[in-house]
């Protein structure tokens, strides 16, 4: 009976050993505030999921660092890899890479250029960009009655998100409701704060006047922000707008400064991220693409949205 009871221990302690799955995450550049937080909610996530490992990879906003280990993470066979990219045209090669290595792969947030055409067992986790770009404008919009001048702070040109954020600015700006709204001046400030800092300082000692502040990140609105305070702008006199709804642009808001954010749920994109791998490493189905919402934040619905900022 003792006997018994021993063998069977070993062959739950076997099972045990053999149902632990790793779980792959390259994260594109876990110091940007936004992505920080997404990282957060991966973890929270799997730190829920008994006989769940978590491997992260950092690729420093380095795309052939993330390639590097992406190949790393498929030599070392992981049950499913979440990808945060750091460069949208490396999707083919790194679903390349899953599929070769019989690997599920979820991409996280920066939807990849073959996001249309995904093999089998792959999916992505992230909200429609189209919807961000689209309820900044038009609040910022409405706020002007239509009419101003406005300067727009771009991220980084290769991202995806960039590129349709200010496409959506755009294509609201040439609705009639808000074509009395023009733009003098747009540049990549590469979702940096510091770097938009310096980009609004350069447009401030060039004498360039405006009467909002159209930014594709809270990142780079936030630096804006810190360049107009420096040289005594009166904060009630420009419409400030952002996306991601940080904890910092949050409190920038609390303060007068920011009149406008999209929250782009990082830690649910994250969680959700989580969800979906382990569907796949389980051989469920899951849908090419899982949407998380973007919610319109403003000083009026502000402290509903505290409890949420990241």
């Amino acid at each position: 009976m003792r006997l018994s009871v021993v063998v069977t221990s070993i062959l739950l302690l076997g099972t045990s050993s053999v149902e632990a799955k790793t779980l792959g995450v390259s994260i594109a550049n876990a110091n940007d505030a936004f992505l920080h937080s997404l990282l957060g909610g991966i973890k929270n996530a799997a730190d829920k999921m008994p006989d769940m490992k978590l491997h992260v990879e950092d690729a420093g906003g380095d795309p052939s660092r993330q390639m590097e280990q992406i190949s790393k993470l498929a030599a070392d066979r992981v049950d499913a890899m979440i990808v945060i990219l750091s460069d949208g045209d490396l999707g083919a090669k790194i679903s390349q890479i899953g599929t070769t290595a019989n690997i599920p792969v979820v991409y996280v947030n920066n939807v990849p250029v073959n996001s249309a055409e995904l093999p089998a067992h792959q999916t992505v986790v992230a909200s429609d960009e189209v919807e961000s770009g689209t309820m900044e404008t038009q609040e910022v919009c409405r706020l002007l009655g239509g009419k101003g001048k406005a300067v727009v702070l771009i991220g980084e040109y290769f991202h995806p998100a960039a590129r349709t954020r200010t496409k959506d600015v755009d294509s609201v700006l040439s609705t009639d409701a808000c074509k009395g709204i023009s733009i003098l001046e747009r540049q990549s400030a590469n979702w940096s704060r510091d770097q938009a800092d310096n980009l609004m300082q350069e447009w401030l000692t060039a004498g360039v006047k405006f009467d909002a502040v159209i930014a594709n990140n809270d990142e780079m609105t936030l630096g804006a922000i810190r360049a107009m305070k420096r040289n005594n702008m009166q904060m009630d006199k420009v419409v400030v707008s952002g996306i991601d709804a940080t904890s910092d642009a949050l409190d920038a808001m609390a303060a007068g400064d920011l009149d406008v954010s999209v929250l782009q749920n990082a830690p649910q994109q994250g969680s959700k991220g989580v969800e979906a791998a382990i569907k796949l490493m389980n051989g469920e189905t899951v849908p090419t693409f899982i949407k998380v919402p973007f919610e319109l934040v403003t000083p009026v619905n502000l402290k509903s949205y505290l409890v949420k900022s990241q």
